[in-house]
């Protein structure tokens, strides 16, 4: 059966500096979101025979884990795709258009995206996401991994405020990394997961980095 994979870059390691360090993205993809691939694979491993042996008592606590490395998986595979060594500056078009009438100005929802992710208590992500029910962009914290956002809600934006994403080079200072974002943001690939998004196409944008059929090395168990 295929398993989840690990999603092949668009561009070098060293790309993304001075922003992002070659060090920094070395063991942030090629170290922890693979663990996150590796960890869905296991547990998707466990859960088969879990339920192939009727031990419905072992579900709750796998689906958990299952539900954990998935978002990680998900989420940096979003992230990486989100940033772009020509990447900054501002969006245009509808999406310029939607984060003016929903937050009065790219400015104002520059400050909203910063304070959200700089304020994630421990590990998690700030996150631009498009709600469907009702038609607007919104801006959520994310815990951990865990998607606090509403179940139907797509993120186009994501912003890792995990310590792995940024202590090597920033030490301390998730301000500063948050800051440094900014210039790296490929307003493209936000705007492209926007229109999927408005017309209920987002698989093709965001699901497929959960599937075996994004393109990508697969990370064995």
């Amino acid at each position: 059966m295929p398993g989840y994979r690990l999603p092949d870059l668009t561009y070098d390691y060293a790309a993304l500096e001075p922003a992002l360090s070659r060090r920094i993205m070395e063991l942030h993809h090629g170290a922890h979101h693979a663990a996150y691939v590796k960890g869905a694979n296991a547990t998707a491993d466990q859960l088969a025979e879990v339920r192939a042996n009727g031990d419905p008592d072992a579900l709750p606590g796998l689906e958990r884990t299952l539900a954990f490395f998935l978002a990680g998986h998900g989420l940096h595979s979003i992230f990486w795709r989100n940033l772009s060594p020509e990447g900054g500056g501002e969006p245009d078009g509808e999406l310029a258009a939607a984060i003016d009438e929903f937050f009065g100005g790219f400015d104002e929802f520059r400050a909203q995206m910063t304070g959200v992710t700089a304020t994630v208590q421990e590990s998690g992500w700030g996150a631009l996401a498009w709600d469907p029910i009702r038609r607007r962009l919104v801006i959520h914290q994310i815990n951990d991994h865990h998607f606090n956002l509403t179940i139907t809600c797509t993120p186009l934006l994501v912003f890792d405020a995990w310590e792995h994403a940024f202590y090597l080079q920033y030490r301390n200072g998730r301000a500063e990394y948050i800051e440094q974002l900014w210039s790296l943001v490929d307003w493209t690939d936000v705007s492209a997961r926007f229109e999927a998004a408005q017309a209920g196409r987002s698989a093709g944008l965001v699901d497929c980095a959960l599937t075996s059929d994004w393109p990508g090395r697969e990370v064995l168990t």
